[in-house]
């Protein structure tokens, strides 16, 4: 059976997606431009700054979309033993976890974006310091990363590569840019897409 009246999950859709499209654009304004300046004090190519974060984004987002899912597989075999509706299981396993995120092990997310960013080829750090010294950023990005995924449909970011078509829906140039250069050198942050539409652009450098 399945109930008339939507779940609370479902009710609540359209304000925690405003909220989370919020907070992804603040931890852009804040945390990243704080977790830069973090960075500058260590090392002095800001490229390699600028893709340590790229890179740490990109990781959190898929570190919390496994975390997720590992979560829901766990939620869905607890409650299908005992479920009778009226809510069909899936929307009460959503319900459940969009009541209970706080139930999300965040640091062992973050744990795993810093060892994946400690074998990336593509960044560097020195060697006296860990990139635990971004784990707030790491930690926000992850978070509201798994909560982007309760929502109907699920956010995700669009997935970049060096050397790509510089596509003027997906990014803003950073202010550095050749404005003329066709092709994206590195990305400075990613762009946030529903259903494969772009609804926050990211930002990427073009160079010549």
């Amino acid at each position: 059976l399945r109930s008339c009246s939507p779940g609370r999950a479902r009710l609540t859709n359209a304000s925690r997606h405003a909220y989370l499209v919020a907070r992804f654009g603040d931890i852009y304004a804040q945390e990243r431009l704080d977790a830069e300046t973090l960075l500058r004090t260590y090392i002095s190519d800001m490229e390699m700054v600028q893709r340590i974060i790229y890179i740490a984004a990109v990781e959190s987002f898929h570190a919390a979309k496994m975390a997720y899912r590992h979560f829901k597989m766990r939620v869905r075999k607890t409650l299908s033993l005992g479920h009778s509706g009226p809510e069909s299981l899936e929307d009460t396993v959503l319900d459940y976890i969009v009541r209970h995120e706080d139930l999300y092990d965040v640091q062992a997310s973050v744990n795993e974006v810093i060892r994946s960013m400690n074998i990336n080829p593509k960044i560097s750090f020195p060697p006296e310091i860990d990139f635990i010294v971004i784990s707030s950023l790491i930690r926000e990005l992850c978070r509201v990363a798994f909560s982007m995924q309760t929502l109907i449909p699920p956010l995700d970011i669009a997935f970049g590569t060096d050397g790509e078509l510089f596509n003027e829906t997906k990014y803003r140039r950073s202010f550095d840019s050749d404005f003329t250069a066709p092709l994206v050198a590195y990305h400075v942050w990613p762009a946030l897409i529903e259903n494969d539409i772009v609804i926050v652009k990211g930002e990427a450098v073009t160079k010549r």
